[in-house]
């Protein structure tokens, strides 16, 4: 299937064209400003769909939005028209179309285009009145709280909040994207609406958020961040890091024994850290009455001693780098390891908490 995208050097159209590429299949065929109004014909002739990305919101004068808007998109639905088939057209509209601004007025007889254009070609027409979208190469300083906001800390700059009380609805580009790539997979019945996924939030709670994010580096401790608007926000604030901050240092706590390096903090998830020890040492001789451990022989070779605190009860486990092998440490067992090689042992370590020095949980004891 190969699918127009207009608007397609966009930022939402960025985005969408390397996800279609990226699916065997579909083939995008990218539609700019930069190409010529009587070119178009010939474009649709060659392709099975349109997703119409293309128009203007924040012109310097008005009067563009009628020419940016419902113009390029008249055009579109003539062009159309005139091919005598009913391709299927997704229109990236805005949440704004249901308002009497310039803008909004200018959205809502965009669509009114696209579905006279559905109802006289028996088509199928797909209309997305989009709320704020927000995700990587958005523009900042721009018209999107959430880039600018992002943009700024990720490079050290400051943030100014006017109101952090004021309601934000947000789609991220890529469930967009999503949404749009589904439809044209599937080509449903076209409701009068279509919707993507929402989230909402204030712009307090979102710099609150992004603030977090930004200290994350220094305080070793990051939010939890694998899904919802979590997981894509961080995804955004991230991008905007430029090449330069693509690293940062950690803390390094070295002694005759080896280093010690704390990698990463959570909040409910415990932390990440890697140690060293030298050949011959030993290291730990502790328990613990509810903080656990893993432990990962990353290399070298590692002897692992646990005795029972209240039985005496003995055990020990041997392991070696290239062999993994996760070591638990369990709650009432008294615990140490020693470098049984002749090399560097370096081990992974995850604690389910993190370490707080007024209540350690660790009691020293040999083994």
């Amino acid at each position: 299937m190969r699918i127009l995208v207009t608007g397609a050097a966009g930022f939402i159209g960025k985005t969408l064209m390397i996800r279609l590429a990226e699916i065997p299949g579909l083939h995008p065929v990218p539609w700019t400003r930069d190409d010529s109004d009587a070119d178009l014909p010939g474009v649709l002739a060659q392709v099975d769909a349109v997703v119409h990305l293309a128009g203007v919101n924040r012109p310097t004068d008005p009067s563009a939005f009628q020419a940016g808007n419902v113009g390029v998109t008249a055009r579109l639905a003539r062009c159309l028209l005139a091919q005598g088939r009913a391709l299927p057209v997704i229109l990236a509209s805005s949440a704004q179309a249901g308002n009497d601004t310039p803008y909004g007025v200018s959205k809502r007889q965009a669509e009114q285009e696209l579905r006279a254009y559905a109802q006289q070609a028996g088509a199928k027409v797909y209309v997305f009145r989009l709320p704020n979208v927000f995700g990587k190469w958005a523009r900042p300083n721009y018209n999107s709280a959430v880039a600018t906001f992002a943009h700024n800390l990720a490079n050290g700059l400051p943030i100014t909040i006017h109101d952090r009380d004021a309601a934000l609805h947000l789609a991220y580009v890529d469930d967009v994207a999503d949404t749009f790539i589904g439809i044209l997979r599937e080509q449903p019945p076209a409701p009068d609406f279509c919707d993507v996924p929402v989230y909402r939030t204030t712009v307090g709670q979102l710099a609150d958020m992004l603030e977090r994010f930004s200290r994350s580096r220094v305080e070793l401790r990051i939010d939890a961040v694998g899904a919802g608007l979590p997981r894509a926000l961080y995804a955004t604030y991230v991008s905007y890091l430029p090449p330069a901050r693509f690293s940062y240092g950690v803390p390094r706590h070295a002694d005759a024994r080896g280093e010690f390096v704390e990698m990463l903090k959570t909040g409910d998830s415990g932390q990440f850290s890697y140690f060293t020890a030298a050949p011959g040492v030993t290291r730990g001789g502790h328990y613990h009455h509810t903080k656990t451990e893993k432990f990962l022989v990353v290399r070298g070779s590692a002897r692992f001693r646990f005795r029972h605190i209240a039985t005496g009860q003995r055990h020990e486990i041997h392991a070696e780098g290239g062999h993994p092998l996760i070591v638990e440490t369990v709650p009432g067992w008294t615990h140490d390891i020693t470098n049984v090689g002749q090399r560097e042992l370096v081990v992974m370590l995850w604690a389910n908490e993190v370490f707080d020095r007024q209540r350690p949980d660790t009691i020293p004891s040999p083994v």
